[in-house]
């Protein structure tokens, strides 16, 4: 942030917005919230992929249009993991959208598949789990609205969750 004086009144404005730089794109801020999570259990960062990111706005769009709220079939996607969130249009910034995820760490416990949630149920850690998988190398994701709803739609190659492999474990310990 910069400060802006304006007839004796200090304003903190943006950098960006004084012409110092542009503000993150879409895949930077979606590449900076899930990278950081990753390196939290020292898992490789992951790179943006537009064909991923195309199949994403598909769908989303595809979401926006009809109402619904539900995973894309796996056969159109295979290998692909998919994470899903929503809310009321306009409401949420995308760092919002992202924190619907992130908001399962509480509950994340570092292990082997499914075995990783403090409350029993690996689905409470799901999007979770996927956003740090370690395996997980490239992400794609897009945004639609409805006229409710705001949709995020991100998508994981190669996709994670599956049974009996680490998630979370430090290679050294796992």
């Amino acid at each position: 942030m910069a400060g802006v004086a304006l007839r004796g009144l200090a304003i903190l404005v943006p950098a960006f917005l004084l012409g110092a730089a542009q503000p993150p794109s879409f895949e930077a801020r979606v590449l900076a919230v899930h990278n950081a999570e990753r390196a939290r259990f020292g898992a490789p960062p992951m790179v943006w992929d537009p064909v991923l990111a195309q199949g994403a706005a598909q769908w989303a769009g595809t979401l926006a249009q009809t109402g619904a709220f539900e995973h894309s079939d796996r056969r159109t996607r295979p290998g692909i993991g998919e994470n899903l969130a929503a809310g009321d249009r306009g409401a949420f910034p995308l760092e919002g959208l992202l924190a619907i995820w992130t908001s399962e760490r509480p509950l994340f416990v570092p292990g082997v598949f499914p075995n990783v949630s403090r409350d029993g149920n690996w689905f409470s850690v799901s999007h979770y789990t996927q956003m740090i998988w370690p395996a997980t190398t490239r992400i794609g994701c897009a945004m639609a609205a409805s006229p409710r709803e705001d949709l995020l739609v991100c998508r994981y190659s190669p996709r994670g969750n599956t049974d009996g492999r680490p998630v979370g474990i430090p290679a050294e310990r796992g």
